[in-house]
């Protein structure tokens, strides 16, 4: 039996019911593998080694030369809403967060992961899993402290969480730290002290604490472990050591960069060989500060590092409990490479003087800039400021974005390829025969995917209902056929909308508009690309294929109804 259908049928918590019988290749709970699903934020297609880039990922290129990497995976676009759909294997409009994690009296826009879904460890935690979560949670619009935390990650099943519940800040002072369902700041936190506190490496040291815990507690049990990373997204924050290792790297700017990073895109067969690149965003020569510039990538460099440095100390636990080998280990990102500007302006009406020094359990209280350090100080930005201490506020802005997406159009927000390629690496030794190693698969896949194959390895574990709720179907399929290089029997198309950008991947063709934010929103034309042909979208053919055009259109807009994307959540002209 087709174990990708599987996930559409009529589901129990433990057994199938209906038409399909359970796949013969299911395993029982307890042979079931571990799984370690890894998640960075706001970084682009190119920007790891395995995937083109000359930033020092050798963890991550260690999984990969023993693993499967796909070359045409896609998130959505934006941070939250590719969690929600990544956590609950559902398109994010089904899942409540069509936008972001605000309220706006809409089905597909509530703000909030639905209780018409279940999350990845809900579901596993039906075949005996236990669940554990580092980092960024960001699905739900309660982040106060003493709010409502029913979408907080231990309500959404998870046995153990340390992390932030909302979406970005400081990482020398992250805002939102929590341990379980309890407000915590980096000095009052008894159960970690580090000589020197990074929220990368908090992230990474916590992972590793939860993993030592599970071999004490529940050795019996496998389990499943969220690492949400919020490397690299705005601000620039890294240590002294791992900036000097990139000191002078970006000195001659955008260009060579892309160049040197298409070339070995092409080299390791991720994109073919006639791929051009996409125009360049920005001048060099026209950059004023051009240190200062360089620096911004420098410090991004640097915090990719570090979070490949946290990633070898996960790998190196499984390997200690010797667990590695039954341990299923995805790599993305929930977005492509950020072009927003937050940090590069200088303020106006310059910085406040009258900051006093925070208590040891005083929470910051801005995500963004005002903000201030522990100790009083403003956060600085703008040109000048050189990016990577705490008391500063950097965006590394479009020019770097651009080369981070190296070769393709647009930014995180679009659905053009460079807002929603994702690297997708796949480890899994007992489960991945080793003639597969250093693989590419060049099936296009997507995030909905992620829970239909955690529940497949996990020997159907999807339910219909859970607690008083009804479930609905997942969207995605599971991708455990690619790992042996199988097909992938995909019934449907591919979707995307956010901020009405939006797009089908329908096969080799994708139909792509871009959306225009604020209280109007206007809606581009649409554009069609062969992305066999073209992947970096060079060449719109819509005027050519009108009938390609109504086709996918039609089923575009059929899709919008079903999954929740229309109504619209603006008005529009």
């Amino acid at each position: 039996m087709n174990t990708t259908k599987l996930f559409t049928s009529v589901l129990t918590t433990a057994v199938i019911v209906g038409c399909l019988s359970l796949a013969t290749n299911s395993v029982r709970a307890a042979d079931a593998p571990n799984i370690v699903l890894i998640m960075s934020d706001d970084m682009g297609f190119s920007d790891i080694g395995c995937y083109g880039g000359e930033i020092n990922t050798p963890n991550l290129d260690q999984l990969a030369n023993h693993g499967v990497r796909f070359s045409q995976f896609y998130n959505t676009a934006r941070c939250c809403p590719t969690r929600a759909a990544l956590l609950s294997g559902v398109y994010q409009h089904q899942a409540g967060i069509g936008l972001m994690t605000g309220e706006k009296n809409l089905p597909g826009y509530r703000g909030e992961l639905g209780r018409n879904v279940v999350s990845i460890a809900e579901a596993l935690s039906t075949a005996g899993y236990r669940r554990y979560m580092a980092g960024k949670w960001h699905v739900t619009k309660h982040v106060g402290p003493d709010g409502p935390k029913d979408n907080w990650p231990l309500q959404r099943g998870f046995d153990k969480f340390y992390g932030t519940i909302t979406g970005a800040g400081s990482f020398y002072d992250p805002a939102t730290l929590c341990r379980g369902n309890t407000y915590i700041t980096p000095v009052n936190d008894p159960k970690y002290k580090p000589e020197t506190y990074y929220y990368t490496d908090a992230i990474s040291d916590n992972a590793v604490t939860f993993l030592k815990q599970h071999a004490d507690e529940s050795p019996d049990n496998p389990f499943f472990l969220y690492a949400a990373y919020t490397t690299a997204h705005w601000p620039m924050h890294a240590l002294p050591r791992d900036i000097a290792k990139y000191k002078g790297k970006y000195d001659q700017g955008f260009a060579p960069i892309r160049e040197a990073r298409l070339e070995k895109l092409k080299t390791l067969g991720l994109v073919p060989a006639a791929t051009k690149l996409s125009p360049q965003s920005d001048d060099w020569n026209a950059v004023k500060d051009k240190p200062w510039e360089a620096r911004n990538m420098e410090v991004y460099a640097a915090m990719i590092d570090s979070m490949d440095q946290g990633i070898g100390r996960i790998v190196a636990e499984l390997k200690r409990q010797g667990e590695l080998d039954n341990t299923l280990i995805f790599f993305l990102q929930d977005n492509g490479g950020c072009a927003e500007g937050y940090g590069r302006g200088t303020p106006r009406n310059g910085y406040a003087t009258d900051l006093k020094p925070m208590g040891p359990d005083d929470f910051q209280q801005k995500i963004w800039p005002p903000m201030q350090t522990r100790d009083g100080r403003p956060l600085k930005t703008g040109p000048g400021v050189m990016a990577g201490p705490e008391d500063t506020f950097i965006g590394y802005g479009r020019g770097w974005a651009n080369v981070s997406n190296t070769p393709f159009r647009e930014y995180k927000h679009f659905a053009h390829e460079g807002g929603i390629s994702t690297p997708l690496i796949v480890h899994w030794p007992s489960g991945i025969d080793s003639s597969r190693n250093g693989t590419l698969e060049h099936q296009p896949g997507h995030v909905i995917d992620i829970m239909a194959t955690c529940a497949d390895v996990a020997g159907g574990a999807y339910p219909k209902r859970f607690g008083e709720n009804e479930i609905i179907p997942v969207e995605g399929v599971s991708l455990r056929p690619a790992f042996s290089g199988k097909s992938l029997e995909r019934s449907d198309a591919l979707y995307f909308e956010h901020h009405l950008n939006c797009a089908i991947r329908d096969g080799d063709w994708k139909l792509v508009c871009k959306g225009r934010t604020g209280l109007e929103v206007k809606q581009f034309a649409w554009e069609l690309y062969n992305v066999k042909a073209d992947r970096a979208e060079l060449q719109n053919v819509a005027d050519k294929n009108p009938e390609k055009v109504a086709q996918l259109l039609a089923k575009w807009e059929k899709w919008a109804v079903r999954a929740k994307v229309q109504p619209w959540p603006y008005k529009t002209k």
